[in-house]
């Protein structure tokens, strides 16, 4: 069996998101998918990864990751990261399908059959256009009607009390919300009044008001702050009793950041933006972690996750695999989520589960109570939409051995 072709598709309504399919040549084929710089991992994938693909065993799983992180290995999550990162997912999709197995069967087998699940509060348009920012002119809020009944970005900026019920009464008991960011871009995150302090905080009061500590709440920071706002924030914010901190400070502020660590009673969580196995060993090595997180679809696919968790492991760490991004990613961290022993945490999105995932793919794991079971399936068990290949504005791109 060999690698005989593999194809993109991009769509402009999704303007981040782009999907990676590997084929062998025996009609297998594997699923990936990636997200921001969408126009730009397609190059990256048709003229670096494909040359070096094509005609090899689609099985080679370790060699393949180790070949393509060594010609352009990235400190960061950039183009060549996600790249490898879509095609990781896809190989090890097509390795599902070839051998009938989930893959949380191939990973080992399963921790845990369900995993709890926190919703990320982003609306149905956060992060939808091309672009990498996650300020506030691409949180989506400029639809005079929202598709549906989760416009959940709005609803925590304005009464996040009743948002905090609504998650709970479908059995979801942990909430991300983000109230610093127009703050920190006001003030280019280097300073916090008071006045701003406690307008950044009443979202948290409002949930504590309303369901006490039936809600565990995150506090997503997007690495915008300077470190003396960020322990001013922190030194007020814990009196809410937050579940995390996360990105407070761009993650090579290592010392700032166990700085921050020392004093607040509150984890740090870190970082979705990080690629490669000895970046992830520095930091957890910093003690400023308390928490890991990494996305599947950027720090180098399923064969660099089970890396980083196991690292993470080795420093008593758990760890929450990320997904605000796209439905394969999903499905692939929620058979990661089960897997690891060190999972326990899921991401999701429900104004994405529910709305625009949907038209993407076939189906999506089950999320139901307040937790998410992966796909009994072959692979990671999602597939997209058939008739998406043929929409007039898909971009299709093919390389052939």
């Amino acid at each position: 069996m060999r690698i005989d072709r593999i194809r993109t598709l991009r769509l402009p309504e999704h303007g981040n998101l782009v999907h990676v399919l590997v084929e062998s040549d025996d009609g297998v084929s594997g699923l990936g998918e990636t997200f921001i710089g969408a126009a730009a991992v397609e190059a990256y994938i048709h003229e670096t990864v494909a040359p070096a693909l094509l005609g090899q065993d689609p099985l080679a799983i370790e060699a393949h990751a180790r070949r393509l992180s060594g010609v352009l290995g990235r400190a960061g999550a950039g183009v060549e990261s996600r790249g490898n990162s879509a095609v990781d997912i896809a190989l090890w999709d097509l390795f599902g399908k070839v051998t009938g197995q989930p893959l949380y069967q191939l990973l080992g087998g399963r921790s845990r059959r369900a995993v709890r699940i926190y919703n990320t509060c982003a609306g149905y348009g956060y992060t939808r256009g091309a672009g990498t920012g996650v300020g506030s002119d691409n949180w989506g809020l400029d639809e005079a009607e929202p598709p549906g009944p989760y416009e959940d970005l709005q609803a925590f900026l304005t009464d996040a009390g009743t948002l905090a019920e609504s998650l709970l009464e479908q059995g979801v008991t942990a909430m991300k919300i983000w109230p610093f960011d127009t703050i920190a871009e006001e003030t280019h995150g280097q300073e916090i009044t008071t006045t701003q302090l406690r307008a950044g905080l009443e979202p948290l009061r409002q949930i504590r008001e309303r369901v006490g500590d039936a809600m565990d709440v995150m506090l997503e920071f997007h690495s915008m702050w300077s470190l003396p706002a960020a322990l001013r924030i922190t030194a007020a914010a814990d009196e809410y009793r937050p579940y995390w901190y996360e990105d407070l400070l761009p993650t090579q502020e290592l010392d700032g950041l166990r700085r921050i660590a020392d004093r607040t009673r509150t984890p740090l969580t870190l970082s979705e933006t990080v690629a490669g196995t000895t970046n992830f060993r520095r930091l957890f090595a910093s003690g400023a972690v308390g928490i890991a997180m990494a996305d599947v679809g950027w720090l180098g696919g399923v064969t660099a996750a089970r890396k980083v968790a196991a690292i993470a492991e080795s420093h008593g760490l758990p760890i929450a695999p990320h997904d605000c991004t796209g439905p394969v990613v999903l499905a692939t961290s929620a058979h990661l989520s089960a897997h690891l022993p060190n999972g326990f945490l899921q991401e999701t999105v429900r104004a994405f589960y529910t709305s625009w995932y949907r038209d993407l793919v076939v189906e999506l794991p089950v999320i139901a109570d307040g937790t998410i079971t992966p796909s009994e399936a072959p692979g990671h068990g999602i597939e997209l939409q058939p008739d998406l290949f043929s929409r007039e504005d898909a971009v299709l791109v093919e390389s052939r051995r």
